[in-house]
């Protein structure tokens, strides 16, 4: 074959193979993008994404830790609490969505059930375990009553003795989780009707099992991507009536779940928790990667729990205490009850100094979520809460004692999940080695191209190079003839 025609077919061939790569380069990421967008969409056609996302398949449980009081006389006295963590008691947690109904603005809504279910195995004692904790009916009663006339406070208490309750519980952890027999919450809840959240067994988390979290409303994201899992409403509501400002009271991000994908270092993740009663947002805080697959790690700002004094557009949220506090007392039928991080972490250091026994550390405190960038996805979760409850001595209701005015941690609380299994190797495959594949192809393509023309380009050199010293070497012969009779001549001439 003529080296010339090879090298044009090499030439065209490798440019061909060139401007493919390039435009793999190019459409690649949009190709893997439109099919991002379309999987992630939440329609029931797609099987896959729509299944995880009514009926999510990664495992969550609840982690409780007590903090057991240890010296009870002495506290009622007017000393220091001192408290000894208990715990964790784990219960693996089930979410389901039901009533299920898509609208015609791109949104759906849902109401979404949980139930717990102990899990021994994974915990550290039983259900059985007696702890004892301050008796949030007698001591947060005590607090609620302060502004109220002195022979209130003394019937109040007189009430208190009638029924046996004094200022501490020494329970069973079933018994404070799912709730217990009570004369005094049932005489509450026959003459004052609402004045409790429960109507029946009182328990720290006795509104939760078996329970939804009120109606959301969310958009599909079938008309923007940016928009989906993004809170439309709440049990109909655009905004909340708990808080003082209208900033405070905005029903910000999404349910807390999943997030809009596309995600850069400068996202946050905001989310509307019916438990916290307010939007929270988490800021980025580094990069990492879990069983391949590569996050961005999420966590809570110091802002997040600020008081009105530390961060302004917290004021809405007050009246206040120290920083690293929230006040859901507006939404807790008036409780004295405040949310934390556990064990105070990001808190005002002085509340360490109420209480003995506490620790925080961020490994073990600090929450966070991980999420796929590219998706918008959680990959691991943590969400970690304590509950507080704000006591002191009381004039006129002697269940108070000489209790010295505290913020007193009776539970914290760890919310996780992860991915594993076939949903990481399927999310891996999907989400990571086929993109990766692409990129490689892509490269692959380009440089063959450019080889192929490189080789093409020194074929066709190669074959004007051999062409030239065919032609030079006659004309050197000539050349050397003419030189060898020059010297006949001239003698010839002499």
């Amino acid at each position: 074959m003529n080296k010339s025609k090879l090298a044009i077919g090499l030439f065209v061939a490798g440019t061909l193979t060139a401007v493919f790569g390039l435009v793999i380069l190019f459409v690649g990421p949009i190709i893997i993008d439109d099919q991002i967008v379309k999987n992630l969409v939440i329609d029931p056609e797609n099987e896959v994404s729509y299944t995880m996302w009514k009926d999510i398949p990664v495992p969550f449980f609840m982690s409780v830790y007590f903090f057991n009081i240890l010296n009870p006389t002495e506290f009622l006295a007017g000393e220091k609490p001192m408290v000894e963590q208990r715990g964790p008691y784990v219960y693996r947690k089930r979410l389901q969505k039901q009533n299920i109904t898509f609208h015609p603005n791109h949104t759906v809504s849902y109401l979404e059930y949980r139930s717990y279910f102990f899990e021994p195995s994974m915990s550290v004692g039983n259900e059985s375990d007696v702890v004892t904790i301050p008796n949030m009916l007698v001591l947060g009663a005590a607090v609620m009553m302060d502004n109220m006339p002195h022979a209130v406070r003394l019937l109040l208490s007189a009430t208190f003795k009638s029924f046996k309750e004094g200022p501490f519980l020494s329970k069973s952890v079933g018994e404070l989780m799912w709730g217990y027999d009570s004369k005094l919450v049932d005489f509450l809840n026959k003459w004052f009707p609402g004045m409790l959240p429960s109507t029946g067994k009182f328990g720290l988390f006795s509104e939760f099992n078996n329970s939804n979290t009120g109606m959301f409303t969310v958009h599909t994201g079938k008309d923007d991507i940016r928009l989906i899992h993004k809170v439309n409403s709440w049990n109909g509501l655009t905004k909340l009536i708990y808080w003082k400002t209208p900033q405070c009271n905005m029903i910000n991000g999404t349910a807390g779940q999943m997030w809009p994908p596309f995600m850069t270092k400068e996202s946050t993740l905001p989310f509307y928790s019916p438990d916290a009663c307010r939007s929270l947002e988490l800021v980025y805080q580094r990069e990492g990667i879990m069983k391949g697959i590569p996050l961005y790690r999420f966590v809570a700002p110091k802002t997040m729990l600020a008081n009105g004094s530390d961060y302004a557009p917290n004021e809405g949220f007050c009246p206040c205490r120290q920083s690293g506090l929230l006040n859901v007392s507006s939404c807790r039928s008036n409780a004295p009850v405040f949310i934390s991080q556990p064990h105070f972490y990001n808190a005002d250091p002085v509340l360490l100094d109420y209480v003995q026994g506490l620790q925080p550390t961020e490994d073990e405190h600090g929450l966070f979520i991980d999420i796929h960038p590219e998706t918008g996805v959680p990959l691991n979760v943590s969400i970690r809460l304590q509950l507080n409850l704000y006591m002191k001595k009381v004039s006129g209701i002697t269940e108070t004692g000489k209790i010295s005015e505290v913020v007193m941690p009776m539970i914290w609380f760890e919310e996780n999940g992860y991915m594993d299994g076939a949903i990481v190797k399927t999310f891996h495959t999907n989400l990571v080695l086929l993109p990766m594949v692409m990129v490689y192809m892509q490269y692959c393509f380009l440089g063959l191209g450019l080889a192929t023309v490189l080789g093409a380009v020194l074929l066709h050199y190669s074959g004007k190079i051999i062409k030239c010293e065919r032609t030079v070497i006659p004309d050197a012969s000539v050349s050397t003839s003419s030189s060898e009779q020059t010297p006949l001549i001239q003698d010839h001439v002499d």
